[in-house]
């Protein structure tokens, strides 16, 4: 048995850490509580740890693994994030079954956002975490250390500082690999930096557009070009090469009955490679849980339902089960056939990746459930990904002599993933 046990709690599986320390605990081993629902919720896991540890565990772990040998463990711990991020270790890769992952090159260049969305789990209360960046040549280090072709940045938006950005880019491109990330539309304001992430391996983006409403987004306080140019940037991403997986909130306060076919329309539009949806979900210690509380909107505080598929709120405009059913119309249109057909490529050289990719990724659960119980994720994908990365070089080196964006590589890595 383990002396020492830490556990991250997620907010949906609070209860599952729960048991799993209690269990631990009764048989002798100290538990240690971390995550952001021990930071937002500390009265409710304090019962299930022998210590919480709250902020960044990086600065904290060392210090509680000491007090334990010293017998002089204390009930909770506290760090902040404004320290050199430059300084925290990479991850140990090496210990991963290899063949479990698409990629074991899940990279973390910066923490923290430039946004402080009233809804998003970095506005929760006690969170500060200014916007830091760890050396770019670090980042290219352990992607070259790593021996993928394919890696994902997992930062909460890799673009909120677009010089930083800029020198990330000029860093990975001689490594010929390719990579996705989350950023916020508004990283092409700077058309230049578009180009850069193109000509440095970026296939594909996870933009969080959340809504079409400028009205939502201004209540959000997501600071954000107006919702009209979304088009015109969604098309210079895709000018350049890059997939976009567009993530959307439903349920927002100024959101009808209308919002899922008028979102479901505007992706397809849009030629959007993927879509992502959430029902607005008020995270405990936001600025949207104290709203909800205040307005007396709260259904319920069963956490395992706090997931972004349900509806845990009172919406202004429609029932909950109108939300819900909305919400699952919306995945089943996107991931019909006719839609996968109408938001292809315009490029035809393109579509057959593209098609691949969507089927892959949209219409294939089985096939993932056999690779992953066979454990054959790696094996079956890697060639998939490879092909990708050899088209994406070639089309590199043409744009990096023919100016503007040439046409679309195409490739089966979906956008953000």
């Amino acid at each position: 048995m383990p002396e020492v046990v830490g556990i991250t709690v997620h907010l949906t599986f609070a209860r599952r850490a729960y048991d799993l320390a209690d269990w631990y605990r009764a048989r002798g081993s100290k538990v240690i509580l971390g995550g952001l629902h021990a930071l937002s919720c500390p009265e409710e896991c304090r019962p299930h740890a022998d210590a919480l540890a709250m902020g960044d565990g990086v600065q904290l772990w060392p210090q509680i693994l000491g007090d334990i040998e010293r017998n002089r463990l204390l009930p909770c711990y506290t760090a902040t994030y404004e320290n050199d991020y430059s300084e925290d270790p990479p991850p140990r890769r090496a210990i991963l079954p290899r063949a479990s992952f698409l990629t074991t090159s899940s990279l973390i260049a910066t923490r923290g956002c430039h946004n402080r969305c009233g809804f998003c789990y970095l506005a929760t209360d006690g969170l500060r975490m200014p916007y830091r960046m760890r050396d770019p040549q670090q980042i290219a280090a352990e992607f070259v250390a790593d021996k993928q072709p394919y890696a994902v940045f997992i930062d909460n938006n890799l673009g909120s500082r677009k010089d930083y950005l800029h020198a990330l880019c000029k860093a990975l491109r001689p490594l010929n690999k390719i990579w996705s990330a989350a950023v916020t539309i508004d990283v092409t304001d700077d058309p230049t930096l578009i180009r850069d992430m193109a000509l440095a391996g970026c296939t594909g983006v996870f933009v969080g557009f959340e809504s079409l409403s400028d009205e939502n987004l201004s209540d959000a306080h997501k600071k954000t070009p107006q919702t009209p140019d979304y088009r015109r940037r969604v098309r210079m991403l895709h000018d350049y090469g890059i997939q976009v997986n567009g993530s959307f909130v439903l349920g927002f306060d100024h959101d009808r009955k209308d919002v899922f076919a008028r979102t479901a329309e505007w992706v397809e539009e849009n030629r959007l490679e993927c879509a992502t949806f959430h029902i607005l979900t008020p995270y405990p210690a936001t600025p949207l849980f104290r709203q909800m509380e205040a307005e007396g909107r709260l259904l319920h505080r069963d956490w395992s339902l706090y997931d972004t598929a349900h509806a845990v709120f009172q919406p202004k405009h429609t029932t909950p089960d109108e939300l819900e059913q909305g919400y699952a119309w919306i995945y089943q249109r996107l991931f019909s056939h006719a839609s996968i057909w109408r938001r292809r490529p315009e490029d035809w050289s393109a579509v057959p990746l593209y098609l691949a990719m969507s089927y892959l990724y949209k219409r294939s659960n089985r096939f993932w459930h056999q690779l992953i119980k066979h454990d054959l994720v790696h094996t079956v994908w890697l060639p998939l990904v490879e092909l990708t990365r050899l088209r994406h070089v070639s089309y590199r080196r043409k744009l990096a002599v023919g100016g503007e964006g040439l046409y679309s590589p195409g490739q089966v890595v979906s956008a953000g993933v």
